[in-house]
């Protein structure tokens, strides 16, 4: 403590880190993502393997040599997961209640192994549901860079978003219904399990 007591002070307030109420969504603002994610074969291989993917170009290093690329390819669908998943903590934790889809997605040139992949997501469009009060639609661009500034990726999607008020009753429902979240749960399926070999 700067002057030197061991004392922390009293909480004032907690904030919760959380993506966008619907309301805060504006038409035209640009979120750039970070940190970037540098893409390492590791990564390709397993997402490759674990989608149940044997495409060549991703796996093979002695056959994509002969191809025109020269060599592996990040797989695409890594690419277009990686610059969805990069906006989460920014624009949709804990807000989103359903991804609705694409519109458009197109990889405008490829992916290597030790490329870092930087994501940005423009909001395109907000509507208020008509069959879903207390929700709105909100449509993205999400655009991935490569560390060279190279456009490797762009998707178009739509996502079903709590309006604030709603979001924020669902929240406290949900916390109120909880039966001690996760660990709890846990430690009752270790104890259920316990109990069966007794």
């Amino acid at each position: 403590m700067p002057d030197g007591s061991t004392e922390l002070p009293a909480v004032r307030r907690d904030v919760l880190q959380r993506g966008l109420w619907f309301e805060e969504f504006e038409p035209g603002t640009r979120y750039l993502h970070r940190p970037g994610r540098t893409v390492t074969e590791a990564d390709n291989v397993l997402f490759t393997t674990l989608t149940m993917n044997t495409q060549s170009l991703h796996l093979d290093a002695a056959w994509a040599d002969g191809q025109p690329f020269g060599e592996r390819l990040v797989n695409s669908m890594f690419t277009l997961a990686t610059i969805v998943g990069a906006s989460v903590a920014q624009l949709t934790q804990g807000t989103i209640v359903a991804n609705l889809g694409f519109t458009e997605v197109a990889f405008p040139a490829p992916m290597y192994h030790g490329d870092t992949l930087y994501s940005e997501t423009l909001v395109v469009a907000t509507r208020e549901s008509a069959s879903r009060p207390g929700q709105g639609i909100v449509t993205l661009h999400h655009v991935g860079r490569n560390q060279h500034g190279v456009e490797v990726a762009r998707a178009t999607r739509s996502v079903l978003m709590w309006m604030r008020e709603a979001g924020e009753r669902q929240t406290a429902q949900a916390g109120a219904a909880s039966d001690g979240g996760p660990a709890a749960r846990i430690g009752r399926r270790a104890r259920a399990a316990s109990d069966e070999e007794e």
